[in-house]
């Protein structure tokens, strides 16, 4: 069977340099490529870690993209970010004014609250129980 695994998702935003400032900043994630393209585009790729798909941040260009920001998966959490240390982490974004939407809570899965990024998408942000 070959060898295969997802490593890069797009999320549709309103601004390159908010987005990377959002997921840099805030969320600590490294931004791995940053590409002019020509005509105002740029190939803007950020990574939360060395493990796991890293997110391309995408500049909307019409109207159906600029209605899909924030609701890309229809109100569904759609990403999950996951830590090996939840509280420090947790303590980290709520001080730099990340939105949590819950207090956090342990389920068999791992200690996970939910938190609305910079658009209003929602992220499952989650410490795995130890064996899973």
């Amino acid at each position: 069977m070959a060898k295969r695994s997802l490593f890069q998702v797009t999320l549709v935003v309103d601004d390159y340099n908010r987005a990377k400032a959002y997921y840099c900043d805030v969320l600590g994630f490294e931004c791995v490529e940053d590409k002019p393209q020509g005509e105002g585009k740029r190939w803007v790729v950020v990574r939360p870690g060395n493990e796991g798909a890293a997110i391309v941040l995408a500049k909307a260009t019409t109207d159906a993209q600029t209605t899909a920001i924030g609701n890309q998966t229809g109100g569904r959490v759609g990403f999950f970010l996951a830590t090996d240390d939840f509280s420090r982490d947790h303590k980290s974004f709520q001080e730099k004014g990340v939105k949590f939407l819950e207090q956090p809570r342990t389920m068999p899965y791992g200690t996970v609250a939910v938190f609305e990024d910079l658009y209003g998408n929602t992220w499952d942000f989650i410490e795995p129980a130890k064996g899973n």
